[in-house]
Protein backbone atom coordinates (compact mmCIF):
# COMPACT_ATOMS: atom_id res chain seq x y z
CA UNK A 1 0.00 0.00 0.00
CA UNK A 2 1.09 3.50 -0.91
CA UNK A 3 1.34 6.45 1.86
CA UNK A 4 0.38 9.80 0.54
CA UNK A 5 1.40 12.95 1.57
CA UNK A 6 1.24 16.24 0.50
CA UNK A 7 3.51 18.09 -1.67
CA UNK A 8 4.44 21.78 -2.32
CA UNK A 9 7.02 24.21 -3.48
CA UNK A 10 7.52 27.61 -4.74
CA UNK A 11 9.42 28.74 -7.65
CA UNK A 12 10.83 32.47 -7.39
CA UNK A 13 13.10 33.92 -10.22
CA UNK A 14 15.23 31.60 -12.34
CA UNK A 15 16.02 29.09 -10.01
CA UNK A 16 15.65 25.70 -10.64
CA UNK A 17 13.94 23.28 -7.96
CA UNK A 18 14.59 19.61 -7.72
CA UNK A 19 12.35 16.76 -6.59
CA UNK A 20 14.59 13.96 -5.53
CA UNK A 21 13.45 12.03 -2.54
CA UNK A 22 15.79 9.45 -2.45
CA UNK A 23 18.68 12.05 -1.66
CA UNK A 24 17.04 12.90 1.24
CA UNK A 25 18.20 8.87 2.56
CA UNK A 26 14.83 7.58 1.91
CA UNK A 27 14.34 3.76 2.59
CA UNK A 28 14.31 1.24 0.03
CA UNK A 29 10.74 0.76 -1.24
CA UNK A 30 9.04 -1.29 -3.41
CA UNK A 31 6.58 0.51 -5.75
CA UNK A 32 9.30 3.69 -5.16
CA UNK A 33 7.82 7.30 -5.25
CA UNK A 34 5.74 9.05 -7.21
CA UNK A 35 4.60 12.80 -7.88
CA UNK A 36 1.51 14.09 -8.83
CA UNK A 37 1.02 17.56 -9.68
CA UNK A 38 -2.60 18.86 -8.94
CA UNK A 39 -1.94 22.84 -9.31
CA UNK A 40 0.03 25.88 -10.16
CA UNK A 41 -0.85 29.39 -8.94
CA UNK A 42 0.81 32.58 -8.69
CA UNK A 43 1.49 34.18 -5.22
CA UNK A 44 0.04 37.64 -4.21
CA UNK A 45 3.38 39.34 -4.68
CA UNK A 46 3.01 38.25 -8.69
CA UNK A 47 3.70 41.32 -11.00
CA UNK A 48 0.46 42.20 -12.99
CA UNK A 49 0.64 41.54 -16.58
CA UNK A 50 4.09 39.64 -16.15
CA UNK A 51 4.04 35.96 -18.26
CA UNK A 52 5.38 33.18 -16.21
CA UNK A 53 6.41 30.04 -17.27
CA UNK A 54 7.00 26.73 -15.41
CA UNK A 55 9.03 24.21 -17.06
CA UNK A 56 9.51 20.28 -16.25
CA UNK A 57 12.17 17.83 -16.69
CA UNK A 58 11.13 14.53 -16.12
CA UNK A 59 12.48 11.11 -17.10
CA UNK A 60 10.54 9.45 -20.31
CA UNK A 61 10.83 5.53 -20.65
CA UNK A 62 14.09 6.00 -22.80
CA UNK A 63 15.60 9.77 -21.94
CA UNK A 64 15.22 13.14 -20.52
CA UNK A 65 12.71 15.81 -21.62
CA UNK A 66 12.12 19.33 -20.52
CA UNK A 67 8.99 21.02 -21.33
CA UNK A 68 6.60 23.57 -20.44
CA UNK A 69 3.70 23.15 -18.37
CA UNK A 70 2.08 26.05 -17.14
CA UNK A 71 1.97 29.55 -18.75
CA UNK A 72 0.53 31.78 -15.27
CA UNK A 73 -0.24 35.83 -15.59
CA UNK A 74 -1.35 37.95 -12.58
CA UNK A 75 -3.88 39.87 -12.70
CA UNK A 76 -6.65 38.09 -14.67
CA UNK A 77 -8.11 34.51 -15.25
CA UNK A 78 -4.84 32.92 -15.77
CA UNK A 79 -3.65 33.36 -12.60
CA UNK A 80 -3.45 29.23 -12.00
CA UNK A 81 -3.70 26.12 -13.69
CA UNK A 82 -4.98 22.65 -12.50
CA UNK A 83 -3.20 19.83 -13.88
CA UNK A 84 -2.74 15.93 -13.39
CA UNK A 85 0.76 15.22 -14.22
CA UNK A 86 2.30 12.38 -12.60
CA UNK A 87 5.86 11.68 -12.60
CA UNK A 88 6.41 7.74 -11.79
CA UNK A 89 10.27 8.32 -11.16
CA UNK A 90 12.69 11.09 -9.36
CA UNK A 91 14.45 12.79 -10.90
CA UNK A 92 11.57 15.75 -11.55
CA UNK A 93 13.59 19.40 -12.33
CA UNK A 94 11.06 22.54 -11.85
CA UNK A 95 12.38 25.76 -13.19
CA UNK A 96 10.34 29.30 -13.93
CA UNK A 97 12.19 29.93 -17.53
CA UNK A 98 9.93 33.41 -18.22
CA UNK A 99 9.38 35.73 -15.04
CA UNK A 100 9.51 36.18 -11.96
CA UNK A 101 6.73 34.21 -9.45
CA UNK A 102 6.08 33.14 -7.33
CA UNK A 103 4.76 30.10 -8.58
CA UNK A 104 3.30 27.85 -5.78
CA UNK A 105 3.44 24.32 -7.15
CA UNK A 106 1.04 21.75 -5.48
CA UNK A 107 0.35 17.91 -5.49
CA UNK A 108 0.79 14.64 -4.06
CA UNK A 109 3.87 12.54 -3.05
CA UNK A 110 2.78 8.25 -3.37
CA UNK A 111 5.67 6.27 -1.12
CA UNK A 112 5.49 2.45 -1.75
CA UNK A 113 5.52 -0.08 1.10
CA UNK A 114 8.84 -0.52 2.72
CA UNK A 115 10.41 -3.85 0.89
CA UNK A 116 10.57 -5.66 4.76
CA UNK A 117 6.76 -5.33 4.30
CA UNK A 118 6.86 -7.16 0.84
CA UNK A 119 9.13 -9.70 1.71
CA UNK A 120 6.58 -10.17 4.79
CA UNK A 121 3.99 -10.56 1.98
CA UNK A 122 5.91 -12.73 -0.10
CA UNK A 123 6.00 -15.24 2.79
CA UNK A 124 2.84 -15.43 3.52
CA UNK A 125 1.52 -15.69 -0.13
CA UNK A 126 3.86 -19.02 0.01
CA UNK A 127 2.11 -20.36 3.18
CA UNK A 128 -1.29 -20.00 1.48
CA UNK A 129 0.01 -21.60 -1.49
CA UNK A 130 1.21 -24.79 0.58
CA UNK A 131 -2.24 -24.28 2.23
CA UNK A 132 -4.08 -24.45 -0.93
CA UNK A 133 -2.58 -27.01 -2.51
CA UNK A 134 -2.97 -29.50 0.69
CA UNK A 135 -6.74 -28.51 0.66
CA UNK A 136 -6.93 -29.56 -3.30
CA UNK A 137 -5.14 -32.71 -2.58
CA UNK A 138 -8.06 -33.53 -0.30
CA UNK A 139 -10.66 -32.64 -2.26
CA UNK A 140 -9.47 -34.88 -5.50
CA UNK A 141 -9.32 -38.18 -2.83
CA UNK A 142 -13.05 -37.08 -1.87
CA UNK A 143 -13.91 -36.90 -5.59
CA UNK A 144 -13.00 -39.84 -6.52
CA UNK A 145 -15.00 -41.93 -3.76
CA UNK A 146 -18.09 -40.51 -5.40
CA UNK A 147 -17.26 -42.19 -8.45
CA UNK A 148 -19.67 -45.09 -8.62
CA UNK A 149 -20.32 -48.40 -10.81
CA UNK A 150 -21.06 -46.89 -14.03
CA UNK A 151 -18.41 -44.25 -14.24
CA UNK A 152 -20.47 -41.39 -13.60
CA UNK A 153 -19.82 -38.88 -10.29
CA UNK A 154 -23.26 -38.45 -7.61
CA UNK A 155 -23.57 -35.20 -9.07
CA UNK A 156 -24.05 -36.16 -12.85
CA UNK A 157 -26.38 -38.92 -12.16
CA UNK A 158 -28.51 -36.39 -10.12
CA UNK A 159 -28.63 -33.93 -12.80
CA UNK A 160 -30.17 -37.09 -15.19
CA UNK A 161 -32.68 -38.22 -12.65
CA UNK A 162 -34.59 -35.10 -12.37
CA UNK A 163 -37.31 -34.82 -14.60
CA UNK A 164 -36.78 -32.62 -17.87
CA UNK A 165 -39.52 -29.88 -17.27
CA UNK A 166 -41.29 -28.48 -20.87
CA UNK A 167 -42.14 -25.18 -22.11
CA UNK A 168 -45.71 -24.99 -22.39
CA UNK A 169 -46.88 -23.40 -25.60
CA UNK A 170 -48.94 -20.40 -26.34
CA UNK A 171 -50.99 -19.97 -29.16
CA UNK A 172 -53.01 -17.09 -30.35
CA UNK A 173 -56.25 -16.37 -31.28
CA UNK A 174 -57.27 -14.79 -34.75
CA UNK A 175 -57.16 -11.85 -33.23
CA UNK A 176 -53.71 -11.85 -31.82
CA UNK A 177 -54.82 -12.03 -28.40
CA UNK A 178 -53.48 -14.76 -25.76
CA UNK A 179 -57.00 -16.83 -24.85
CA UNK A 180 -57.84 -16.24 -21.06
CA UNK A 181 -59.08 -19.28 -19.47
CA UNK A 182 -62.23 -19.42 -17.66
CA UNK A 183 -62.24 -20.36 -13.80
CA UNK A 184 -66.02 -19.90 -12.82
CA UNK A 185 -68.18 -22.52 -12.40
CA UNK A 186 -70.72 -23.57 -14.46
CA UNK A 187 -74.59 -22.87 -13.01
CA UNK A 188 -76.62 -25.70 -12.76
Amino acid sequence: MADEYFFALTLNGKVSKVWDPEAKGAEDYQGGHKLIIKQMLLGPEATEGELNVVQVEAMTWKDSVKIPVATLKAGGPNNQVLLDLAFPDPLVTFTLVQGNGPVHIIGHHLIGSPMEEFEEMDELEEEMLDDEEGEEGAEEGTNRKRKISNGKSKEEEEEEDEPKTKKAKTTNNTKGKTPVKNNAKPKK
